[in-house]
């Protein structure tokens, strides 16, 4: 708004230099002098901080326009409306009001000025609307921008508090799970153990007087100890998971951070028995959607991609898609070929086609 106010006032000012040295008037060192002086106020507007001191600066400046036209400079009027505008732009009901109070001076200055003041009063009201309004859109920019900001702190902050909370969370789940691990052992297999070591000590220590009662104890501590193996079976096939289990969720994984940390939407979709799917196909399914992602992030400039496995009668099909421009002639770089040389180790295919959008299809048979 300062920069439109000063060029305003520069051009009026150069205005009124050139038409007062074409009238070669008597007076001209002291106009250029009142032109200087009108100039340092208005320097001295744009340095001053304080607005109240600035607000005096500029009424000092109206009040000095009006004397030196009256008895120096006659065109020194010119300068007032927009001196005017800028005072009373604390307030803008007061807009119009100033308009009309620039008007006034039409009835007390020459004939001849009428025109031109009139035509200096509306562009520099004009000028002044445009700047207060291009002013308040950069003001109302700058705020929308802060409060982003602030809210991008804020967010940064919560998701940082939020993954040390899951980090905590997972650490202290796993401390959790020890716990109970060590409590179940000590419980079940340790009394086992140690009841088996009692009965074969005994055995040990009656086996030439009493035979019988030797080979009876241990009979028992054999019972014992096979109690404590099966437990040991149970309790390690309870702690291991299913293996569909570990494919999904470190497939959902690979696909949640992908798409969190690139903004690109991935909808994961599965279907049929995922246990059919050994752990060597999980990896490769695994590594290829991995390479898919990557290339996706690259080349493809896509907003949505879409991964979807399905294990029907013969085979396995894992699909990923994107929605980005395609190639109407697939090359095939290091990725695709890398692809097909570990799809074709385990007997699989890969396709591709690039005709709407992108898409990498991987079928691989199911081993019986």
């Amino acid at each position: 708004m300062d920069f439109w106010i000063i060029m305003t006032k520069l051009i009026l000012l150069l205005y009124l230099a050139i038409t007062y040295t074409q009238s070669q008037n008597e007076e001209l060192a002291w106009s250029i002098f009142s032109l200087l002086i009108y100039f340092c106020l208005n320097i001295l507007i744009y340095i001053v901080k304080n607005k109240k001191v600035k607000n005096f600066i500029l009424l000092l400046s109206l009040l000095f326009i009006l004397g030196m036209q009256k008895e120096i400079y006659p065109s020194l009027i010119f300068l007032l409306p927009i001196g005017l505008f800028e005072f009373l732009s604390y307030d803008k009901r007061k807009g119009w009001i100033a308009l009309l109070i620039s008007f006034l001076p039409e009835f007390i200055i020459s004939e001849r000025m009428q025109i031109q003041y009139g035509f200096v009063t509306l562009v520099s009201f004009l000028v002044f609307q445009m700047a207060s309004l291009y002013s308040e859109r950069i003001t109302s920019y700058i705020a929308k921008l802060d409060k982003l900001r602030k809210d991008m702190q804020r967010l940064s902050k919560n998701l940082n508090e939020n993954q040390a909370y899951i980090k905590q969370q997972e650490y202290t789940s796993k401390l959790e799970e020890r716990n109970r691990l060590s409590q179940e052992i000590h419980d079940s297999i340790g009394h086992s153990m140690t009841g088996a070591l009692i009965q074969m000590e005994a055995a040990k220590s009656i086996m030439e007087s009493h035979p019988e009662k030797a080979a009876e104890l241990l009979q028992n501590a054999i019972n014992i100890s096979k109690e404590g193996i099966e437990s040991i079976r149970k309790t390690l096939k309870n702690m291991k998971p299913q293996t569909e289990q570990l494919g999904i969720n470190r497939l959902r994984l690979l696909i949640d951070e992908f798409s969190s940390k690139h903004n690109i939407l991935a909808p994961f979709t599965y279907k049929g028995n995922m246990d059919k799917i050994t752990p060597i196909q999980w990896k490769v399914i695994l590594e290829n959607t991995g390479e898919c992602l990557t290339n996706i992030l690259k080349y493809a400039n896509a907003t949505r991609v879409s991964i979807d496995i399905q294990v029907l009668n013969k085979f396995i099909r894992l699909e990923i898609k994107d929605n980005g421009g395609g190639v109407e002639k697939v090359k095939k770089g290091l990725g695709i070929i890398g692809m097909e040389e570990r799809t074709a180790a385990i007997n699989g295919t890969i396709i591709v086609d690039g005709s709407n959008g992108f898409s990498v299809t991987t079928l691989l048979p199911l081993m019986m």
